[in-house]
């Protein structure tokens, strides 16, 4: 065995990607999801659990069960939600406040409770989700863009307080992925655009250098990198996996 990795929102989408590449790459799998159906539908010889990644109860038991297994040596905290779409005059306090809890208290929950896993061992790699929305902004997204944004911040600070116990830490900034999650996007940037799907989801393609957008098994083989001995003194990094983003609000 690799070794043990735990990955939150792991049970559909990226986090299913990143499960099923560290498996093939020798880990352990740890998923954790508040989707009971999908849990249910992951490979059984994962371990999987349900719990809320902004809920501090419920991440303390789980990193708690993970510990009295063994060390952890990998840590993906990939929890998020897409967040209302809308004017920034049109959002609700409560909409941007759900959104946060998620994208950046689940990454802070994630990492603070790793981190005392990880010094103990000497080593580990944390590896944070956040979106090219945290490097360039996003109109209409503005809860979305300011928690990816925090999550590097916090990547950062992690990464410079942990460095010196052996443990890493990096962000991915995914662009466009393929798949529901970005069809919901295209659906309610599109109504507030006054736009078809169609001409949103052209608009990502061409705002990228490469013209496409990206499937989640190239942000996953991004994340077993990060973990790998390959990258034993890549830390504090921000890596877009994104086709290169170059106009991140094209218009079509």
């Amino acid at each position: 065995m690799t070794g043990r990795v735990l990955i939150t929102a792991g049970a559909t989408g990226l986090g299913r990607a990143m499960g099923e590449a560290f498996e093939a790459a020798g880990y352990e799998v740890w998923v954790t999801d508040i989707d009971d159906a999908a849990l249910a539908a992951l490979p059984p010889a994962w371990q999987v659990r349900r719990a809320d990644a902004s809920d501090e109860g419920q991440m303390a038991a789980l990193l708690g069960e993970i510990g009295d297994e063994g060390p952890l040596e990998a840590l993906c905290a990939n929890a998020g939600v897409a967040g209302p779409t809308a004017r920034i005059e049109d959002i609700a306090l409560e909409d941007w406040r759900a959104c946060m809890a998620v994208n950046l208290e689940g990454a802070f929950l994630a990492a603070k409770l790793a981190a005392p896993m990880m010094k103990a061992a000497g080593q580990g790699a944390m590896i944070f989700t956040s979106s090219t929305a945290g490097q360039y902004g996003f109109p209409h997204r503005a809860p979305y863009a300011a928690a990816k944004w925090g999550v590097i911040g916090l990547m950062k600070t992690v990464a410079m307080e942990l460095g010196p116990h052996g443990i890493r830490a990096n962000a991915i900034c995914p662009g466009a992925v393929e798949g529901p999650r970005m069809e919901g996007v295209l659906a309610r940037e599109a109504a507030a655009k006054g736009m078809t799907r169609d001409a949103v989801y052209q608009g990502y393609a061409q705002g990228t250098a490469m013209g496409r957008l990206i499937e989640a098994r190239d942000v996953a083989a991004m994340a077993v990198f990060l973990a790998s001995d390959a990258a034993r003194l890549v830390s504090g990094q921000v890596i877009a996996v994104d086709g290169f983003t170059v106009n991140p609000d094209p218009k079509p």
